[in-house]
Order: C-alpha cells, then structure tokens, then sequence
C-alpha cells in the first residue's frame, strides 16, 4: 500500500505565502515517487528521496490572489484553494502574546469587528519535544469573528495594523505558550554555541536524566509487583488522609515544557523552511529573575531562529516587558528593569526592533487588556525596521549624558516632534545618584531635545536612572505619543547577575 501525500501544516487552503521571495514548499509521499507542484504560472517537479521526503522552491511571487496550488505526488492529486500572497509574520512568547482578542480591551466590539478577508490565521498547538519534529497540526483561516476571537490578540492588532498600511495580504502564524521561558524556544545549536549559556544545558541534560528515571519508574509500576505497591500506598495516603507519593511522576513522563530547546524544537522547527517576512516576540516575565543571563539567551534565540530558517536576518521585533506589580516609594533595584535592559541590549543585533509597554500595563494584572496600543507599536517597527519607512517608529531612547557640575543632561535619539510629559506637568519617574550608589528621586525638565536632570541632596551627580522599577510612575514621551524607554547611565552590578 503506498504511502500518502503529506504536507506540512503551513500548507493549507487560505494560506499566504510570502511575497518576493523564493518560496520553498515541501512534504512526504511514497519514496521515489514522482512530485509536481503548480501555482499560477509555475510549475516544478522532483522525485522524492527514499523517505519520501521531497522539496521544490518556487520563484519569488508577486503580492496578490486568490490563487490554486496543485500538489501532485505520484497517483494522489492535492488542490489547495483561495492562497494570497503577501507578508507571513511569525507571534511567539508567552502568555502576553498568546492571550486571545476576545480578552484584550474591549473584547467583544473587536470581535465583532474582525472580518477581513485579506488577513489569514492560524494557531500551531501546544506539543513539546526532546528531538526537533518535522510535523505539527494546524490549518489557515481567513480572518472572521469566529477564527479571530481565540486569535492572540497582539498578532491581530499588529497584523491588522500593517494590513491596512501597506494594503497587502498578511499571514500570522501563533505559536504561543503561556508561562514558557526563553530557553524552551531556543534551538540546542544556538544554547552550545555560548559558553555563557552552558548552565542551561546542564539543567537540560539533569531534567532529561530525570525524565529517564520517570520512565523507568512508570515501567516497574506496570508489573504486577509495582501496581501492587502503587495502590499499598494509595491505600495508607487514604487512611491517614494526606497525598500519595505514587511510584511514577507522569508530568516527568510526559515532559515539561520548562525543558530547554522543547518548544522550538516541537512548535517553531516544524514551520522552518516556510517562507516569512519576520517574527514578532512577547516574552521574559519568566525570565526575569535571571535577567542577566537573558543578555545572552534572548539573543541566541533570534541568532538561533535566523540560522535554523536560512533565510537571511529576517526582522525580529519584540515588546519590552510592561509595568506591573506595586510601584516603589523609593528609588530601587529591580528584576524587571534588568530584563527590560537585557530586552534593549538585542537591538545591537540588525534588523531588530522594540515596542515599549512601559505606560499599558496593569499592577495588579500581569495581563494588561490594552493590547491594542501594543500591537500597533510592534506595526511601527516593522514599518522602519523591515518595510524601510522614514517614520517615528519609537519614543525616546538614552543615547548619552553630560555631567554639568550638580546636574546632568540626558540626551535622546528618536524625540520626534520633541520630549514631552504627557498629561503635562512635571517630568517623573528620574532619579540621580552620586558616587556612593544611592539613588533619590529627581528633579527633571525638558531643555531643547534634553532633559536636565538633579536633586538638592546630589552635589556631584554621577548616574541617572529613567523608570527603573517593576512599576514605575514615569511620563517621558515624543510628541508622537509613543513612551520613553526605561534606561540607566550606570552599569553598576544588578540583583540578578549571577543567576543561572
């Protein structure tokens, strides 16, 4: 019996492949047989290897649609229908990018609102992996209320944004999962290639040894012997009323998807080689206590996704942890600023963007609703960093400082039409300090495109600070709206270096 025509999930009716580039398009049939794929005006054959698994790249096509591909393996003929071309973008992360549209502000009227036919969805499941996969599930929708609501609401708005701008087809791909941390999206070449990152394979190789003895534990309860011992001991948790300590440990057994490198290599390694325009990337809250080390791991993830696709340095845009928690009285130390200062240090890689949060979020929520105004910055980037717009993309952004006897002037790239304080008032959310580290808050004002910064009791200013805290009170922006990024002039030791 010969085997069936499979594709991978990404191929599927209301599809978008991206435009203007050469687009690989791949599966699996019976070993050595003959393989057609036909689209538009195209047309290319290959034979399948003796794993069945065939490839063929297709020419770089223009933006636009609908169109028919015709896959044609041996004696199986697979049409695939109502495809555009136009741009793919890639929604990873955690919660903050996973949580859905109906959930985010104004849920139900957005809902409601979500038809557009040249917008297309689709959401990869949930699955973890020890080894990279070559297949996961999933399909394309078109954009409607009843695909859209259980959509990641970032995914939408970004994509939506961009779709009415550039007025093209755009394809979003989630493959989200709340709670992960960065090294489960991280490819094992990429963790190897760091020697700073070798405490994180350590624990891999440890929770995998764990995993093993769960198997072996699981396998002695299935003999009659161990079945026996496994309800001995529900019995005596049942007699004196506490927990079982059962002999297996299934979530061990399953997996945990805590296990470095098992989300790429179960959710992102089976989308690869599919053509894309770029990735757009919510996540660090389970980062933040080992923050320092996120200077290394959050760019061996972009690294490590770039060199996996082949496919030059795609755009890689993210969003910069929000506000959260109880906002400090006092000047302090933070886990969450060292993260969004690890956040910032990637931009040094090309062709990356951020979209600051730090004014939408919640304290008592570490899922604000407004994932509008998130998503609609995460558009500006892509605007500048990968379509190449002149525009105002970011807020404020330190750029160096000049210590002017008891004061200092902060300067700034990205001011656009000028600093500003929004709401008007006061500046808040600086504080200054001297050399012996203790910081107070700040007087600050606007001066041309600087801000003049100082405080009565620092006589000999050394470091400035700009809404360093998990929850700062701070109101520096562009006259663009678009909020000032946390920064600090010091590099004076944090709280989470160290931390592996």
């Amino acid at each position: 019996m010969s085997k069936p025509l499979i594709l991978p999930s990404v191929f599927s009716s209301n599809m978008v492949l991206q435009r203007d580039v050469p687009l690989p398009v791949w599966g699996w049939g019976e070993p050595g047989c003959k393989v057609a794929v036909t689209i538009d005006r195209q047309s290319i054959d290959t034979t399948a290897g003796p794993d069945g698994a065939w490839r063929v790249t297709l020419d770089p096509m223009k933006a636009g649609g609908p169109l028919e591909m015709t896959i044609r393996a041996g004696e199986e003929v697979r049409t695939l229908a109502n495809i555009a071309v136009g741009d793919v973008w890639l929604c990873s992360g955690q919660s903050n990018m996973e949580m859905t549209l109906q959930l985010s502000r104004s849920g139900a009227d957005e809902v409601a609102a979500a038809d557009h036919p040249g917008i297309r969805l689709t959401t990869i499941p949930r699955s973890i992996a020890v080894r990279p996969l070559a297949r996961t599930d999933g399909w394309w929708e078109v954009c409607a209320p009843q695909f859209a609501s259980g959509f990641s609401g970032v995914g939408y708005f970004f994509g939506r944004a961009l779709h009415k701008e550039l007025g093209v087809p755009i394809g979003l791909i989630n493959a989200s999962w709340g709670g992960s941390c960065a090294e489960a999206w991280t490819p094992i070449e990429a963790l190897r290639a760091d020697p700073d990152l070798a405490p994180i394979l350590r624990r891999r190789e440890q929770m995998l040894a764990e995993r093993e003895k769960a198997y072996d534990n699981y396998l002695e309860a299935l003999t009659p012997e161990g079945i026996a011992k496994l309800r001995a001991e529900v019995a005596r948790a049942r007699a004196e009323g506490v927990a079982p300590a059962p002999l297996l440990a299934p979530s061990a057994v399953l997996g945990d998807f805590t296990l470095p490198c098992c989300l790429f290599n179960a959710i992102i390694n089976p989308l690869i080689p599919f053509a894309i325009r770029g990735a757009i990337w919510y996540q660090g809250e389970s980062n933040v206590d080992r923050a320092y080390q996120y200077r290394q791991l959050f760019p061996a993830v972009i690294q490590g996704w770039r060199d996996a696709w082949g496919q030059d340095d795609f755009a890689f845009l993210w969003v910069q942890l929000a506000n959260y928690m109880a906002s400090a009285q006092d000047p302090g130390e933070s886990t969450w600023a060292e993260l969004r200062e690890a956040q910032s240090m990637a931009l040094s890689l090309p062709n990356t963007g951020e979209a600051v949060a730090i004014d939408v979020g919640e304290a008592n929520d570490i899922h604000p609703t407004n994932k509008q105004d998130v998503g609609l910055r995460l558009s500006l980037a892509a605007r500048a960093v990968s379509y190449g717009q002149r525009i105002v993309h970011s807020g404020p952004v330190y750029r160096s400082m000049t210590i002017e006897d008891d004061h200092v002037k902060v300067h700034f790239d990205h001011v656009g039409g000028g600093l500003v304080a929004r709401g008007g008032g006061p500046l808040k959310g600086f504080a200054v300090a001297g050399r012996d580290r203790r910081f107070v808050w700040a007087e600050a004002q606007v001066v041309r495109d600087a801000v003049v910064v100082s405080s009565p009791s620092v006589a000999r200013p050394a470091a400035v600070r700009y809404g360093w805290a998990d929850n700062p009170v701070c109101n520096l922006h562009n006259a663009e709206g678009l909020p000032a990024c946390p920064f600090r002039t010091d590099d004076w030791p944090g709280i989470t270096e160290g931390n592996v």
